[in-house]
Formats: structure tokens, C-alpha cells, sequence
């Protein structure tokens, strides 16, 4: 078995620091809506773009983060080893 294992090279702090960030951000956008002099329509209107934008920038952020992933060799190795296994299991059941 080996024991290549891929280390996260965030700190905690970083962590931390983003969370808090994006909660900042949420809560000024919120804000922003809630106070703004507009429509009660028109609120619904840039509350359901900011959620879609919130939704989007994290389904993004985790497709590049897989495609990354997925591009580590150690991952296509393994995925090789897989295939491998795979064709001989098939190849034993054929007989």
C-alpha cells in the first residue's frame, strides 16, 4: 500500500480569515438589499442574483479543485492500477 497522501497546504488561520470574510461580505450584501430604497420586487431581484452568484462561485471553485485533483499523477497511477484491475477481473469471468 503506498503512503503517498496529499497534505492540505492551508493554515488554519487562512481558514479562519476566508470564513470570516465571506460572512463579512454576506452580511454587507445582505445588508445592502435589506436597507436599499427600492421595490420590494426589486430586492427579490438582487437577493436571488447574489445567491446565484454565491452558488456559482462555489460550484466553480470545486470543479477547478477536482480537475486539479484529478490531475495529480499519483491519482492517474492509481487510476491505472484500477483499469488494470478491472480488465483482469473481466478477463477472468469470460472463462
Amino acid at each position: 500500500m503506498s503512503v503517498n497522501s496529499y497534505t492540505p497546504k492551508d493554515s488554519s488561520a487562512w481558514k479562519t480569515f476566508t470564513m470570516l470574510s465571506f460572512g463579512v461580505a454576506a452580511a454587507m450584501m445582505a445588508s445592502g438589499i435589506y436597507f436599499l430604497e427600492a421595490s420590494f420586487a426589486a430586492k427579490g431581484f438582487y437577493a436571488m442574483a447574489a445567491i446565484m452568484l454565491v452558488h456559482t462561485s462555489v460550484t466553480i471553485t470545486k470543479t477547478l479543485r477536482d480537475a486539479e485533483e484529478a490531475s495529480r499523477f499519483i491519482n492517474r497511477v492509481e487510476d491505472a492500477k484500477t483499469e488494470r484491475l478491472l480488465m483482469d477481473i473481466q478477463r477472468g469471468d469470460g472463462a
